[in-house]
């Protein structure tokens, strides 16, 4: 989320400095750098953002993608040590980070002249060229600046008023698909400088096409499938069941996972067009990791299941399934959730139902809680009320059993459906606060009218678990 970089900086610059050379030139006179590009060090200092909430859940991930890498989790984010092939290998393999960044500068300021001076000290012919393109987005918490747009101009100049003493000419700028991403965070008295390697945020996979009007991203989809502790085992949730499926997100993200499916394999990242990764051994090093991970890919070992009471829906999730190549292993079906029977599964293998329903508030493409459409509406209470009764129906008999997580940002929830819940999570949706509520579908777990639809609470005989 904004304002969330950068709690992790302790080193002045994350490549090494160097004095610039007077530059040679070229046969009309115009200076240009003829220094080869410099290699990365062994050890770069990267920051994972992320959602408000998925702390936990990232430093886990990133400590199955790097194992023994140094780990730090903060707020927002979790910092890394790492080398080349570990941020290659965070870009393609990690579902819910944000962005992949590389610090390259920290340092106190004061004012915009201090940041002009952390950006210009960087030796900025070696990320780039002057035809490559630029874009600087800032961030702060606490920052005194009157003004984070003159602040992000200060250092698009220091970058470019470097390029022309050393190169002779500047790189432009490009607000939609710069070569060079770069992202300022500013604390009460520090800064720090990153370059964004991915360029594009991870949620972007690189197979969405048909959206509904409030798609859920991919990273908070994966989030809710790893705070159920789903992993596409029969052991790790087994199946798994979306009953308001909408273009498919949650059973997409599902399905790759139950398949071995990198979640970067199909895009291309930033850092890809920047000069420390054009060598040689870097395009092969990414290509090898490439083809690792498209060797891994397997069939699932678990059943997906998805369902919208929209048939358009269920057609867009069906095309998108296709193209994010898990189109064989989900089973789609048009049909209401309150009537939604439970599939039939093993006797062994348990279930899990995971859903995002309607709840009259959305997330518009700036990542801002937007006003919900007439399609898009909250359901109401009663709806909550006719879905718990069709799981102890329908979802209660099953010898294995079924678990239920419902991300709401209605605290009282589990009071309206009259059901215990064991577990809160909490989860951002954007700038809308959210938990995911656990229920255990069991009879036990269900109360009647009688006994009022108040939630005892936490704490509570029968009450949720915090």
């Amino acid at each position: 989320m904004p304002g969330r970089f950068g709690r992790l900086a302790a080193v002045r610059s994350g490549l090494p400095q160097v004095r610039p050379q007077p530059a040679a030139r070229s046969a009309q006179g115009i200076p240009v750098n003829t220094a080869p590009p410099r290699a990365l060090p062994q050890r770069l200092r990267l920051y994972l953002p992320c959602a408000a909430g998925v702390e936990p859940l990232l430093l886990d991930e990133a400590a199955r993608l790097l194992p023994g890498a140094p780990l730090r989790s903060g707020r927002g984010g979790v910092g890394v040590v790492a080398d080349a092939a570990g941020l290659m290998a965070l870009n393609l393999g990690s579902r819910l980070a944000q962005r992949v960044l590389i610090e390259v500068a920290t340092g106190p300021y004061r004012d915009e002249a201090d940041l002009y001076a952390l950006a210009h000290r960087i030796d900025w012919p070696h990320w780039i060229t002057p035809q490559h393109t630029l874009r600087v987005d800032v961030s702060a918490r606490a920052s005194r600046l009157r003004s984070l747009n003159f602040a992000a101009l200060r250092i698009k100049d220091a970058v470019c008023d470097r390029m022309r003493a050393q190169c002779g000419a500047r790189p432009s700028v490009d607000t939609r698909a710069p070569d060079l991403p770069l992202v300022l965070h500013l604390a009460a008295e520090r800064a720090t400088l990153y370059v964004d390697s991915s360029g594009e945020p991870l949620f972007k996979r690189g197979w969405r096409e048909d959206t509904g009007d409030a798609p859920l991203k991919e990273t908070l989809a994966a989030a809710m499938l790893a705070a159920a502790g789903w992993d596409g085992t029969p052991g790790g949730g087994g199946a798994l069941l979306d009953p308001c499926c909408g273009s498919g997100t949650i059973a997409i993200e599902a399905a790759q996972i139950a398949c071995g499916i990198a979640p970067g394999l199909k895009r291309r990242f930033a850092f890809e067009r920047l000069l420390p990764f054009a060598a040689a051994p870097q395009r092969a090093l990414l290509q090898r990791l490439r083809s690792a991970a498209q060797a891994r890919i397997h069939p699932p070992a678990v059943p997906i299941f998805a369902s919208d009471l929209s048939f358009r829906m269920v057609d867009f999730a069906r095309r998108n399934a296709q193209r994010a190549g898990v189109g064989h292993a989900i089973e789609f079906h048009g049909g209401d959730a309150l009537e939604r029977p439970a599939p039939t599964l093993p006797p062994t293998l348990p279930g899990t139902l995971l859903l995002n329903p309607p709840y009259g508030q959305r997330v518009d493409a700036g990542g801002r809680a937007a006003r919900p459409s007439a399609e898009d509406r909250g359901l109401p209470r009663d709806w909550f009320q006719q879905l718990a009764a069709h799981w102890k129906r329908a979802f209660t008999q099953h010898p294995a059993g079924w678990t239920a997580w419902v991300l709401s940002p209605e605290p009282k929830l589990p009071g309206t459906m009259r059901l215990k819940a064991t577990r809160r999570v909490p989860l951002w949706n954007g700038p809308i606060e959210c938990r995911l509520f656990r229920f255990d579908l069991v009879a036990g777990a269900f109360r009647d009218e009688r006994a009022g639809s108040a939630d005892p609470g936490p704490g509570h005989p029968g009450g949720a678990a915090p």
